[in-house]
């Protein structure tokens, strides 16, 4: 978590330089976008839990908490009309997309895993099966 907080730091200060040098949000979309994945991956670790790290947790999260207030402010004050509205949106889908992802990914995991499991049948199948066809076949046809 200390890595993504020390990643979400140093792009918010990218983000805080470039605007109030004059720059618009756009010019350092990199910077925002490593900015809110690293926000969600923060979040996410915290809402996972864990003992005596959830005060630090929490902590990290109203930290971000207080510089997404900053940028709001700066979107609705120097931004264009309904910059921040916009930003919203665009946050939902991506976390929709990222939501998606994890989804596709775990989908194509567990399918890895059930023809993995499959093979595995078939070839235990055969391997126990194949013994026994051989054996009715040298019985029935005499071959010793």
């Amino acid at each position: 978590m200390i890595a993504e907080l020390a990643a979400c730091n140093a792009a918010f200060q990218v983000i805080k330089g470039a605007l109030e040098n004059g720059k618009e949000i756009y010019d350092v979309a990199e910077a925002a976008s490593s900015f809110f994945d690293n926000k969600s991956a923060i979040a996410k670790k915290a809402n996972k839990g864990g003992g005596r790290s959830e005060l630090e947790a929490f902590m990290h999260l109203e930290k971000i908490k207080e510089q997404e207030v900053w940028l709001k402010e700066w979107m609705i004050y120097a931004g264009r009309p309904d910059m921040h509205t916009d930003w919203m949106n665009y946050q939902v889908q991506c976390r929709q997309n990222r939501d998606n992802e994890v989804r596709i990914k775990a989908r194509k995991k567990a399918e890895t895993l059930a023809l993995l499991l499959t093979g595995l049948l078939w070839g235990t199948g055969v391997l126990v099966v194949l013994p026994i066809c051989l054996w009715l076949v040298f019985k029935l046809f005499g071959v010793s």
